[in-house]
């Protein structure tokens, strides 16, 4: 473990940070905080990638080799339910995911880096908009030219993990993390007076058939060994008033798979079963389905480095190959683009939390959530290793 000598002045940050939280692509006050902390230690700075995205340059040495660090930003659309002191000062935003320590993390890396060197070619630190919410921040910095004029040959990305072991890595091979997709099935019939459903083509039958249909795609259509996700978490259909028919309505929810195969099989059923369900109901159906975030697939020459800084780091014993999981990461689209791994850092159980959080347990996107400060020099020591050793 590399022992941080501004690790108090990085805690204030990390709290500064997550007391003014900001949401996708309005992250101005975060990025220009990142930005005069990476010029004030000497570094070479670029903004405004991808919008309010921040890139920062070191150089040393003379290979032309090079990396790309990723840190996310961007906060939570929620209410935060804790009353420390670096609580949100903005209601209905939260940093409820730990994008505040994410970036901490890597500014507390760019700055020993830049001061210890210790590597040969270009370390790329990326700060990130608009992870959350279907934000594409990732994809926004690529399409902004992110790749073109930052080339680097391998990117590479973490996120805090409660219920982990505090301070300890996981990751896995292949694919990590989930497809996000979201979908919405709009039935159209005819509505009417609720005493006379024979005059009506009522959509909530369709509806509800449709629903009860859509779990059959996982147990009928799709293999058992490929996992996937359909999720109904929106239904919607009339008012406030009781005896209406209503002429329209509709369910919304997630798709999660590891596979693109997977997600177009699951997307095709979605329509064959909507429609002739629709119709054997005198009503019609609309299918909207959007594909949000790929899979995030880590490459395995990457993996297999990254797991041994990652036992360099904190030991044999706090480093574990984990299973996947079904929640989405955009950074997913940076691994579309380069080889490259995203690892997992142990965020504990919430013991950690200072008097004043809220009664919810400490866990992602949970309004009782707070980053656990202990995790500083643990990410940025993994952020150093990794970056000494790769360009050794």
């Amino acid at each position: 473990m590399i022992e941080l000598a501004d690790l108090d002045e990085m805690v204030t940050l990390r709290r500064d940070i997550h007391a003014h939280p900001e949401l996708a692509y309005d992250e101005h006050r975060t990025a220009a905080l990142v930005a005069e902390r990476l010029r004030s230690w000497g570094i070479e700075t670029h903004t405004g990638i991808g919008r309010t995205g921040v890139v920062g340059v070191l150089k040393e040495g003379t290979s032309s080799r090079a990396i790309l660090l990723r840190a996310d930003m961007d906060a939570l659309p929620i209410q935060e339910a804790n009353t420390f002191e670096h609580r949100s000062r903005h209601d209905g935003k939260m940093h409820g995911c730990g994008h505040d320590g994410h970036t901490t993390m890597l500014l507390a890396a760019a700055r020993h880096l830049k001061q210890a060197g210790g590597f040969d070619g270009t370390v790329y630190v990326a700060f990130q908009p608009a992870e959350e919410n279907g934000g594409a921040g990732a994809r926004s910095m690529i399409e902004d030219g992110l790749f073109d004029r930052f080339p680097c040959e391998a990117v590479f990305g973490m996120h805090n993990w409660p219920g982990m072991p505090e301070g300890g890595f996981g990751v896995c091979s292949g694919p990590m993390m989930a497809a996000a997709n979201a979908f919405k099935i709009t039935v159209i019939g005819r509505g009417g007076h609720a005493a006379a459903p024979h005059d009506c083509d009522d959509p909530v039958p369709a509806l509800l058939a449709i629903g009860q249909a859509l779990q059959t795609i996982l147990t009928r259509s799709k293999r058992p060994l490929d996992a996937a996700v359909v999720s109904i978490t929106q239904v919607q259909a009339g008012g406030d008033v009781t005896n209406i028919i209503p002429g329209s309505a509709w369910l919304g929810g997630s798709v999660r798979a590891y596979s693109r195969a997977v997600v177009d099989l699951i997307e095709r059923r979605m329509n064959e079963l909507a429609g002739p369900i629709a119709a054997a109901h005198g009503c019609r159906a609309e299918v909207y389905f959007e594909r949000r975030y790929p899979a995030l697939v880590n490459t395995a020459d990457e993996t297999a480095f990254c797991l041994d800084v990652m036992r360099d780091v904190v030991g044999a014993d706090k480093t574990a190959v984990i299973e996947p999981v079904m929640a989405s990461e955009d950074f997913a689209f940076m691994l579309e683009a380069k080889p490259g791994c995203y690892v997992f850092l142990g965020n504990g159980d919430g013991a950690h939390r200072l008097a004043g959080h809220g009664l919810g347990p400490c866990m992602l996107h949970n309004t009782s959530y707070d980053f656990n400060d202990r995790l500083i020099p643990v990410g940025a020591s993994y952020w150093i290793r990794l970056a000494q050793r790769y360009l050794a």
